[in-house]
Formats: structure tokens, C-alpha cells, sequence
């Protein structure tokens, strides 16, 4: 299971003419399959006149998926795939729309109309990592709670969120090489009165 992958920030578009015929490339950060088909279907309602909208995507720890959508095989999704796989990209779905503009391109011409619209959107976006976390319940008495979030500030783990009930419940983010660490240190701070459970696992940028 990977431990950190590689993204986009925020979705972008970038567009290209190529004999008539215009290409707008559309990228889209998603989290799942079911989201990746959710806005790819989003993206073709708004372009239900466009002639073709191949896709390309990939799910991090998950499947990747090329479509030509029409055009001939292989001189559409597959080469958006293989951008996405040389950048080291997932959780990213591409979507190109193409326009028809009356002239044919030709297999090679596809595949450099394809290939160079996705590359100029690959030129406008951001790229991040996400770190695989584990996400910590620390139930501790009252006495404790101070203590234990000046250590997480001070060791940069992220608190996500606090409880205050018969205990104080604090919610933090750990990755995953510094998991003993963070127990060891938290039992320590709270004379092994803390009680530490996991919570689940995410990918947090």
C-alpha cells in the first residue's frame, strides 16, 4: 500500500485549436472510481456538443482506466494515461473534449492533439503529495489536555479536532513512520493514564 502519492491541487483546463478542431483538457482531482465517473459525466453534460470526450484516470492504491470515446484506438486515452503514469499523477481524472472542426487528423495527428492539450493543462496545474496519516482518539483526564496539544504543535502532528466530555478526546493525524513516537511520547506526557485508540487511515496533504 503506498504511504504518499502525488496530485493535483485543484482542478484546471487548458485548450488547443488543431485544424478547426478544438481540444480543451480538463483536470480534475477525485478520490474514488464512483467520483471520477461522477465528474466526468458532469463535464460531458456541459459539453453535449462536443464531438468526442475522452478520459483518462487514476485511483491511488486503486485501478486506472484509458477511454478513446470514439476515436480510433489507442490515439486518445491511452496517451493522456501515459502522461498521467510519467508524472507519477493519481487521484487525477483527464478529461479532453474535442470539437469537431470538419478536417481529419489522422491517427498520428490524434495522438499529438491529445497529447499536447493534456500537456498544457499538466503546465497549469499544481502538484502536491498526500501523505498517508493515521488518525489517533487521545482520551485523557483534563489535567493532561494542555500538555498534550502544546507536543503536537511543537512536533507538527495536526489536530483535527477536540472533545470535551467526562475526558478530554483530541483527534490527531500521525504519519505512519512516526506512529511509535507519537504513542511513546503521549503516554509518557500523561503517565500512561492516556488512553490511545486508532481511528482510521487517510491521505492528507
Amino acid at each position: 500500500m503506498l504511504n504518499s502519492f502525488y496530485t493535483i491541487k485543484e482542478a484546471t483546463q487548458a485548450e488547443i485549436v488543431e485544424k478547426k478542431s478544438k481540444f480543451i483538457a480538463h483536470f480534475i482531482p477525485v478520490e474514488s472510481e464512483e467520483d471520477a465517473f461522477s465528474k466526468l459525466e458532469k463535464v460531458k453534460k456541459e459539453n453535449r456538443d462536443a464531438r468526442h470526450n475522452v478520459f483518462s484516470y487514476r485511483i491511488a492504491n486503486g485501478n486506472e482506466r484509458a477511454s478513446d470515446d470514439g476515436e480510433p484506438s489507442g490515439t486518445a486515452g491511452v496517451p493522456i494515461l501515459d502522461i498521467l503514469r510519467g508524472n507519477k499523477l493519481q487521484n487525477v481524472l483527464v478529461v479532453v473534449t474535442r470539437y469537431f472542426g470538419g478536417i481529419l487528423l489522422g491517427t498520428g495527428g490524434l495522438v499529438k492533439a491529445y497529447t499536447d492539450s493534456t500537456k498544457e493543462a499538466l503546465n497549469k496545474v499544481e502538484i502536491i503529495e498526500r501523505v498517508l496519516q493515521q488518525k489517533f482518539e487521545i482520551e485523557v483526564p483534563y489535567s493532561y489536555n494542555d500538555k498534550i496539544i502544546y507536543f503536537c504543535k511543537n512536533n507538527d502532528f495536526t489536530i483535527a479536532d477536540s472533545k470535551y466530555e467526562e475526558k478530554a478526546k483530541i483527534y490527531i493525524f500521525v504519519k505512519k513512520e512516526r506512529e511509535d513516537f507519537f504513542k511513546k511520547e503521549i503516554s509518557e506526557i500523561a503517565n500512561r493514564e492516556a488512553k490511545i485508540s486508532e481511528i482510521d487511515g487517510i491521505f492528507y496533504a
